[in-house]
């Protein structure tokens, strides 16, 4: 059966990795859009029964493509949106260890204090020499036990205020913890729910990526010009933009931060694409990967595609170096690869594939390129 590659992040399909196209053959969407211009060439040797044959089964491999690159894009949102999820999860229970560490530190204080003032007490009471300056039955010096009993009560004072204003701490303390693990049982059905909605979505695109699969197993002879209509394309749209006139400057680049963190990528080839990982070895999914890759240069960067769209300085197309962001969907909200140079990218592109290099693509949604 054919493999067939659809765009998990970046919302549609897209070329396999330059390593691999010697290997394993490719659709895009565009194949949806082939002319029937460009089959006729192929379809004019045969009957009118096959013209027919072939014009239904591409039919069928049109909405059948369609259907996967919009579970595609879902997929994309969702894996993001679980990242999003996480990163509040792990805020919230950072708060809640904060709060747990205020509370016991509390707590120790006015027990340190409690255990110091009995000690006292109970050494004014064994000191034969203090009692009986303490006592004014004993004592010369009236003043002097005067003074003594005032700092004792002082001190018995400020310890009870000191426990009193514990009690009040602790009350305020404790309503906030509850609050957090409220807000934590909440984050955490909402990364749940993105987990299980993903879970979905990727049985569903499998069973469509099956169907199509078989679909295409009949359409083998128009695969080789719809792959190169699908080329053609993408070529076009990125000469398109390219060529294009950007009306703003490119921002300062630090071309070896750009270099380390490409590097850093590259070394993951052939590490498989996991849904929010940011494991090297492990596994990555594409905001997992950029994150990594530049923090190996020296540059933190959030996992997740839109918010480092957010944190990057947006780069005319025409000014790309290496190490450059490539945005794809609203806001940079479905996928994000890495510029290598040449005309190429480097990213972890969907759940069954792995980490890969793949000519530069400035379609597929394509939304601006940023340098961190």
């Amino acid at each position: 059966m054919m493999h067939i590659v659809t765009d998990v992040e970046g919302g549609s399909a897209r070329s396999a990795p330059l390593s691999q196209q010697s290997s394993r053959r490719i659709w895009r969407p565009a194949f949806a859009i082939v002319s029937s211009l460009s089959v006729l060439p192929i379809l004019a040797t045969a009957t009118s029964s096959q013209a027919a044959t072939a014009t239904s089964l591409e039919a069928q491999a049109n909405q059948l493509q369609q259907e996967i690159s919009s579970t595609g894009v879902q997929l994309s949102a969702l894996g993001q949106r679980y990242d999003q999820a996480r990163n509040e999860l792990a805020s919230i229970d950072g708060q809640i260890a904060t709060t747990r560490t205020k509370i016991a530190s509390d707590q120790h204080t006015v027990a340190t204090d409690q255990i110091h003032l009995r000690s006292a007490v109970v050494d004014e009471y064994l000191s034969d020499g203090t009692a009986g300056q303490a006592n004014p039955l004993f004592s010369g010096n009236q003043r002097s036990y005067a003074a003594a009993q005032e700092y004792g009560q002082v001190a018995t004072g400020n310890l009870d205020v000191a426990v009193a204003n514990l009690h009040t701490a602790q009350v305020a303390l404790i309503a906030e913890r509850s609050n957090l693990l409220t807000q934590h049982g909440s984050a955490q059905a909402a990364v749940n729910a993105a987990a299980a909605a993903q879970a979905a979505a990727d049985q569903q695109q499998s069973a469509l990526e099956s169907e199509l699969g078989q679909v295409k197993g009949q359409l083998g002879t128009l695969e080789e010009e719809a792959q190169a209509h699908a080329n053609g394309v993408q070529g076009t749209i990125t000469r398109g933009v390219l060529t294009s006139s950007e009306n703003f400057p490119p921002p300062p680049s630090d071309g070896a931060a750009g270099s380390r963190a490409v590097a850093a990528a590259e070394s993951q080839i052939g590490v498989p694409y996991v849904w929010g990982g940011e494991s090297p070895g492990v596994g990555f999914d594409c905001s997992g990967l950029v994150a990594w890759a530049w923090g190996q240069a020296g540059v933190g960067l959030p996992h997740y595609s839109g918010a480092q769209m957010a944190d990057s300085a947006p780069v005319p197309v025409s000014d790309l170096e290496p190490g450059d962001l490539l945005f794809y969907g609203p806001g940079g909200s479905q996928h994000v690869a890495m510029y290598v140079g040449g005309g190429e990218m480097i990213e972890a592109p969907y759940t069954g594939a792995s980490v890969w290099v793949t000519s530069l693509r400035l379609g597929d949604g394509f939304v601006g390129a940023g340098r961190p």
